[in-house]
C-alpha cells in the first residue's frame, strides 16, 4: 500500500502491471462505488456552483473549471438517493464521458472519497440481473475487497443518452 500525494491510499498487489485496472471509490449512503480512474479528470473540494432553471434536480448546476463550463450531477439524487447536506468530506469527481463525436467532462457529487485500488480485471464480477424494471446499466459489475462489495460504474452511462445529450448542450 503506498500513499499519494492527494493522501489517498494506493493498493497494489503482486500480479504483471500490464493486466490491471485502477478505480477510485468513493461513498454515497454509505455504500462504496467506483469508477475507472482513468475516466477521472480532477477531484475538487465542494463549493458554490451557479444553479441553472428548468433542469432536473440531480443537474445541481455549473461549474467553470479551466475556463470550460462543466455540468454538476448530485449522484444521491441521479440514483433515487435521498438528499443530504454538502459536508467537509462532500467532493465533486470531475469524470471525462465520451458522448457521440464529443468528449465531455461532468461533475459528479458524492459524499466522500475513500481509496484508490489496482484489480485484475477478472476479479470484477458480472453485474446482477435483477429484472427489466431495476435498471443497473450503469454498472460495470462488482469488486469483492476485503469482503465488501463496491459498485462498479461505467462512467459513460451514469447518465441516459437523452441526459448525456442534456448535459452536453449546457457549455
Amino acid at each position: 500500500m503506498n500513499s499519494s500525494p492527494s493522501g489517498i491510499e494506493v493498493h497494489s498487489h503482486d500480479w504483471d502491471e500490464g493486466d490491471v485496472t485502477q478505480i477510485l471509490t468513493f461513498t454515497l449512503n454509505d455504500e462504496e462505488y467506483g469508477v475507472d480512474i482513468l475516466q477521472v479528470n480532477t477531484i475538487r473540494e465542494w463549493e458554490p456552483i451557479t444553479s441553472l432553471p428548468d433542469t432536473p434536480d440531480y443537474i445541481k448546476g455549473v461549474l467553470n473549471v479551466f475556463d470550460s463550463i462543466v455540468p454538476i450531477i448530485d449522484l444521491r439524487l441521479r440514483f433515487g438517493l435521498p438528499q443530504v447536506e454538502y459536508t467537509p468530506t462532500t467532493v465533486v469527481i470531475l469524470l471525462n464521458v465520451h458522448y457521440q463525436d464529443k468528449n465531455l467532462v461532468i461533475g459528479i457529487v458524492v459524499d466522500s472519497v475513500s481509496d484508490t485500488y489496482t484489480i485484475k480485471p477478472e476479479n470484477i464480477k458480472q453485474k446482477p440481473q435483477v429484472g427489466e424494471h431495476i435498471k443497473v446499466n450503469y454498472l460495470k459489475g462488482l469488486i469483492d475487497i476485503d469482503d465488501s462489495l463496491i459498485l462498479l460504474l461505467d462512467s459513460s452511462k451514469i447518465l441516459s443518452e437523452q441526459q448525456l445529450a442534456q448535459v452536453s448542450d449546457i457549455d
